[in-house]
């Protein structure tokens, strides 16, 4: 079915969401961003439902005076971030949530479309064009080679915006950060997004904090494992997600330094010592 550009339902920093047909919605993709990561978008997404990950379906794709869009499946429902920060859901309540959908989501093996940490990485610094110091870069890469190797499909991008509360259950939006991981990579991101992140731009920090704690406590308890092991697979994770973040728009100097002081960055080894972890 055809659809026409209707209402704008959505924005982020790389996309608007408008009403395009009946049941469906168009992703349009901004002006400026390389058509490529648009495309991989569309590419993810078709993966990992197919896969039967909680994502929404894509129908078809389209250009609009020179945007990419993403024709969806619409997912009708407030964010998970709206919920949290009306104060609709407990911080207990919103950690419940996000650790089912990771969950169910790390128990899908990777489709193969899906790169692993590394490849991602390489392809993120090779598109930066030098905007992080080369000793950053290599000891990233580094730091990588010593990650245990995952195979689970993780989503990538987990703060709560990233959660519709459909009448059909949750499901994640925006799958292209989808990666080949280890389960505390999706857990690495929700602590950087809520403690490092959001907790900066909100009037109540410890919403946010409490947040990710309650996330990985729940995660802990419906997966079997100790909240301590948890905790260490998600801390290893940490410098390559602050690093996918500086890579990305809210990526700056002022940035950098707080995420990864510099003089801790890189070590002997070629990587970043345990000080540059937390």
């Amino acid at each position: 079915m055809r659809g026409s550009l209707g209402e704008k339902i959505g924005e982020g920093a790389y996309s608007d969401v408008h009403a395009w047909a009946p049941g469906q919605v168009v992703k349009l993709f901004k002006t400026g961003l390389p058509q490529r990561h648009a495309w991989w978008e569309a590419r993810m997404t078709r993966a990992v439902a197919a896969a039967g990950a909680p994502a929404p379906e894509v129908l078809d794709e389209v250009t609009l005076e020179g945007r990419f869009g993403i024709v969806l499946r619409r997912l009708d429902g407030p964010t998970l971030l709206q919920l949290s920060r009306s104060g609709a859901m407990s911080p207990a309540q919103v950690g419940a949530v996000l650790a089912t959908l990771c969950l169910s989501v790390h128990r899908i093996a990777a489709p193969p479309d899906v790169l692993s940490v590394r490849d991602m990485m390489t392809g993120s610094l090779r598109d930066a064009g030098g905007a992080l110091p080369e000793p950053i870069a290599n000891g990233i890469l580094a730091l990588i080679e010593r990650l245990p190797t995952g195979e689970q499909l993780c989503h990538g991008d987990v703060p709560p915006g990233n959660v519709i509360m459909t009448a059909q259950g949750p499901r994640f939006v925006d799958w292209q950060g989808a990666i080949r991981a280890s389960v505390g990579y999706d857990l690495a991101c929700c602590h950087v997004m809520h403690c490092d992140l959001a907790a900066d731009m909100v009037s109540d920090p410890e919403r946010p904090r409490a947040n990710d704690a309650a996330t990985r406590s729940a995660y802990a308890r419906l997966a079997g494992i100790s909240t301590a092991a948890l905790t260490a697979a998600a801390e290893s994770y940490l410098p390559v997600i602050r690093v996918f973040v500086l890579l990305g728009p809210a990526g700056s100097p002022t940035l950098r330094e707080r995420l990864i002081p510099i003089p801790l960055a890189f070590d002997s080894r070629g990587g970043f010592p345990d000080a540059a972890l937390m």
